[in-house]
């Protein structure tokens, strides 16, 4: 009973990561097309590895002082206000980091401690697919996931959002 409900959790917290990477990966794309970013992503397409993780660390860069700020309301009791500035940071510097990793990939790989880091990650993202993949709930949450995509493609193309 505990292992299935913890297989149960871990499932949900992988669905979740996937979800969320790949919806804003794909706002970064938009993002990328509505602010006309095309000559700045050819740039970082062509990035030194020096340069590539320059740009990559940027997000991080601009988010801490905001997930101290969190941490600082958090700790004197403004709860809702703490937990409120941390999930927009995160979300706004996973799009930046979403994007941005896909543009430099290539030459971050270039670094063997970067690529290390990136297999091990890799490997256990792998593992963890492997582990949930029979589960029913995530079985139902493929299903959910291509019912959302068509009504998502059909609310954009509604609203001229898509190409």
């Amino acid at each position: 009973m505990i292992k299935k409900l913890l297989l149960s959790f871990f499932a949900i917290l992988v669905i979740l990561e996937e979800w969320l990477w790949d919806a804003l990966a794909i706002a970064g794309q938009w993002f990328s097309r509505v602010l006309h970013l095309e000559k700045f992503d050819n740039w970082l397409l062509s990035a030194t590895p020096n340069q590539a993780l320059l740009t990559f660390l940027i997000p991080l860069i601009i988010a801490t002082p905001f997930n101290i700020l969190a941490v600082v309301l958090l700790a004197n009791g403004a709860i809702l206000q703490g937990i409120l500035i941390e999930i927009v940071v995160k979300l706004f510097a996973t799009l930046l980091i979403a994007r941005i990793f896909r543009l430099v990939k290539l030459a971050l790989l270039t670094f063997g401690w970067f690529a290390k880091i990136y297999n091990t990650i890799s490997s256990v993202l792998h593992w963890a697919h492997e582990v949930i993949h029979h589960t029913a709930i995530y079985q139902y949450s493929l299903q959910l996931k291509a019912a959302m995509k068509i009504q998502v493609a059909a609310f954009l193309r509604k609203y001229h959002f898509s190409n």
